[in-house]
């Protein structure tokens, strides 16, 4: 059936003679996807080695690789729903098909996906990156043998710049794993684009779309309290330091980790945190992360120094050019208006010195506190021991008679010698005679 949809109904019915006419009002090299969908039509209703034994013919009849790549992602998208990333629609369903149970469904699903990555084009740009990701991730869901995998991962890796990050959320299927998300398939595509960034096969501005790309699926996996301090390290350490152009979709993801995992420890947040630039952060994420009380104190630090180099570097830069003879139009340099940029850094830089002061004023207030504490705490000791020695001296007036000698006669308690010169009292008292 194919055969003859190829002879009689298809714009390339003269492939195998290319000097004819008809190959020259079709030429072979213009794919079309409506190509595709007219050769499949009736092909999906075949079994799938009738596929295979039909796409070796057109193989054969030197068809580019990127038709191929879409007659194959067309007829999958008939097998698997799931492939095409849309839901599948009732029309698409026959009703009247036996149901299958899941151990044959699973293992039908497996058979095909392991049969389309066997007749899939040497080149890796014949398939697009999105059908290759559903691929992957079918494959990953039904146990596909690890060849297979390892195959579609390096065709993933070789198209990662071209990756949306909806597709990217591939899920776990591991029992070894407790996150919600395959973090080490992430990391093994990330690392093998980087190499081949490395080795001169990738070039261009890929490897920044691929950090941003990093970065964007850190801070949706930074929400799952499963995941352990070093798959994100990991993932996040695999791009390239100078791959990020800034730091502030990095800082959004490590911000997240630090809501989501409140029991770290300083250490740990201090380890997290050295994988931020401030350099790197722009106006709003440095005053966000000025205020961010889960940030370790040396890194808010840090961001702070850094805002002040920036801020001085552009006031350098703006007294010099208005030292000298503006370059726009010959304009004079006291007609230069600055800019509203301008602007909002003088006025970050005011708000900045009026926290510094209020910290400063705290911190006078409370050490006036601590001292005030400390003199209450004296002057009550003091008191105390007033009192004592007030209660002591009435004690031992209302009770002493002294003798000639100067020591108690009548008192009750031991006798003691009065205080003063050679035991005698300073004012000696006169001698009561008794009455009786």
């Amino acid at each position: 059936m194919i055969t003859k949809l190829l002879h009689h109904h298809h714009p390339y019915t003269k492939m195998n003679n290319l000097s004819s006419p008809d190959s020259a009002t079709f030429p072979v090299d213009r794919p079309t996807s409506l190509a595709a969908k007219c050769w499949l039509d009736d092909a999906c209703i075949v079994d799938i080695d009738h596929f295979v034994k039909t796409l070796s013919g057109i193989k054969a009849k030197g068809v580019r690789p990127d038709l191929i790549g879409s007659i194959i992602t067309h007829y999958a998208c008939k097998w698997i729903p799931e492939l095409s990333g849309d839901p599948p629609s009732p029309a698409n369903t026959d009703h009247h098909s036996p149901p299958e149970s899941a151990t044959a469904s699973w293992l039908k699903k497996r058979f095909f996906i392991e049969t389309i990555v066997s007749v899939l084009p040497p080149e890796k740009d014949a398939a697009p990156c999105s059908f290759l990701l559903r691929l992957l991730k079918t494959a990953h869901m039904v146990g596909v043998d690890s060849n297979y995998r390892e195959e579609l991962e390096k065709r993933v890796a070789w198209r990662l710049d071209q990756a949306a990050l909806k597709e990217l959320m591939i899920p776990c299927f591991s029992h070894v794993q407790r996150t919600l998300l395959d973090i080490e398939l992430m990391v093994r595509l990330v690392k093998r684009y980087v190499e081949m960034e490395l080795d001169g096969l990738r070039s261009g501005a890929g490897v920044f779309k691929v950090a941003k790309l990093v970065d964007a699926y850190l801070a949706e996996v930074a929400v799952d309290s499963e995941l352990a301090l070093p798959e994100f390290m990991e993932l996040a350490g695999a791009v390239p330091v100078q791959a990020r152009a800034t730091d502030d979709g990095l800082y959004r993801a490590i911000d997240t980790f630090l809501k989501t995992h409140v029991n770290m420890t300083k250490h740990e947040r201090k380890t997290l945190c050295k994988l931020i630039d401030s350099q790197k952060l722009s106006i709003e994420a440095s005053l966000h992360a000025a205020q961010n009380e889960r940030l370790p104190v040396r890194s808010v630090l840090q961001v702070l120094f850094s805002e002040q180099a920036k801020l001085h570097s552009h006031i350098d830069w703006s007294r010099s050019f208005s030292n000298s003879k503006s370059p726009i139009l010959g304009l004079d340099p006291h007609d230069w208006c600055p800019s509203s940029r301008d602007i909002m850094t003088l006025q970050q830089m005011e708000i900045k010195k009026l926290k510094e002061n209020v910290t400063k004023l705290e911190r006078q207030c409370h050490l006036m506190q601590v001292q005030i504490g400390k003199l209450s705490e004296k002057k009550k000791k003091f008191f105390s021991w007033r009192k004592l020695a007030m209660s002591t001296n009435l004690r031992g007036t209302s009770t002493e008679v002294y003798d000639e000698h100067g020591y108690e006669s009548c008192s009750v308690g031991r006798q003691t010698p009065l205080k003063g010169k050679q035991g005698k009292s300073k004012t000696p008292k006169k001698w009561r005679q008794s009455t009786s």
